[in-house]
């Protein structure tokens, strides 16, 4: 579930140094990621249905060893992009189908206490991995970075010798991959699977809005050493973890409407109050740190939230649901991305204005009203 965040986190230190070496926007290699991550999900999603989730990512992870061997190979800003792009295209099996087995193994509500604890799980990576990075930074260059991913995806394939298949022979199912389309259409079409999507979808084009703008502002901007930039990203996924526990409680005893809604209203107030000070002359540090972190944090609560909703009219087609949600919720990231490349000036009040744009989408978005239950999807019918 982590190595999609470890693959970005880790190398955020290092993206002034790369700038200068590979002479171009290096922001392009998040967005070469977020391209491959969102497309592979449409593909993977449908075949995990087929054939289970274990094949998919031990394919996955073979895809994402080789991605990494290439970026720590490149020399050039075309070359790296492209790596990056085959490492998404392995790195993405690890949360779809992450989400998928749990669909696999859980009723709505239990579905989201795990997903929460999927969350935390998730947030350690973006805590150790800038760490990581800047560490490594200190004895060698960020080529070295790429080789260490590629050492922890080959720890990854081992990993899979002890996970169990989750989707059994009686559950998988027997229409054919061309027939994925229909259900993507058909998922797109449900209104109560995709209003919790898109409202997580706008709220991660925030995150990645920050993924992508922090180490400029942060280090070029503020001055902060490569080396602490990592403390200062952890300490936002630190809060995360911890709403994720407390959310563990809270979706017994709330519905996960009324705190999908609360939850992004409190990030979208929090983001937006930020954008204001942020442009204000006695504008500070603390004009990012604070109302970034108030923003991500809520994430502990959204992601899960969101996720379960989605995926509670479709239990039987979670593994196309799942990487119909992935696709959107990390394909909307591509878009801060590159507005931050081609766009931004470096300064906080670009990066605040952006997210806030993004967080209130998400909220708007979240306080629709829930439409009734729909009919059977395709996928639903008895002559397939």
């Amino acid at each position: 579930m982590g190595l999609t965040s470890l693959s970005t986190d880790v190398y955020l230190p290092a993206m002034p140094q790369m700038q200068l070496d590979l002479r171009g926007d290096v922001e392009l290699t998040i967005s070469g990621f977020l391209i491959g991550f969102a497309l592979a999900q449409l593909a993977w999603g449908p075949i995990s249905d087929r054939i289970g989730r274990r094949p998919p990512l031990l394919m996955g992870m073979t895809l994402f060893v080789v991605g990494s061997i290439g970026c720590a190979m490149s020399r050039t800003i075309d070359q790296i992009v492209f790596w990056r792009l085959v490492q998404a295209l392995g790195a993405c099996t690890g949360p779809m189908l992450a989400r998928a087995m749990v669909r696999d193994l859980y009723g709505r509500t239990a579905a989201a206490r795990m997903l929460s604890t999927l969350t935390m799980v998730m947030a350690i990576a973006p805590i150790i991995g800038p760490l990581i990075g800047g560490q490594i930074l200190r004895v060698g260059s960020w080529h070295h970075i790429f080789w260490a991913l590629a050492g922890i995806g080959l720890l990854m394939m081992l990993a899979l010798a002890w996970l169990p298949e989750t989707h059994g022979p009686h559950s998988k199912s027997r229409a054919s991959l061309g027939t994925a389309w229909r259900d993507y259409v058909a998922l797109l079409r449900n209104p109560r699977f995709i209003r919790p999507t898109v409202s997580v979808m706008f709220f991660y084009m925030g995150v990645y809005a920050f993924i992508t703008g922090s180490p400029a502002v942060y280090i070029r901007y503020f001055g902060i050493a490569p080396q602490h930039y990592g403390w200062l990203f952890g300490l936002n996924i630190a809060g995360v973890m911890a709403l994720s526990f407390v959310n563990r409680r809270l979706v017994q005893w709330f519905d996960l409407n009324a705190l999908l809604r609360t939850a992004t209203l409190v990030a979208a107030v929090a983001i937006l109050a930020g954008a204001l000070w942020a442009v204000s002359p006695a504008a500070g540090f603390l004009a990012v740190v604070l109302p970034v972190f108030c923003f991500m944090t809520m994430n502990g609560i959204v992601a899960a939230s969101a996720t379960a909703l989605a995926l509670d009219d479709v239990p039987h087609m979670a593994g196309s649901a799942s990487a119909l949600i992935g696709a959107l919720q990390y394909g909307g990231g591509i878009v801060p991305s590159f507005v931050l490349a081609w766009l931004a000036d470096g300064s906080p009040a670009a990066l605040m204005w952006l997210m806030a744009v993004c967080a209130a989408l998400s909220a708007v978005t979240a306080l629709l009203p829930v439409a009734p239950r729909v009919c059977q999807l395709p996928s639903q019918e008895p002559a397939r």
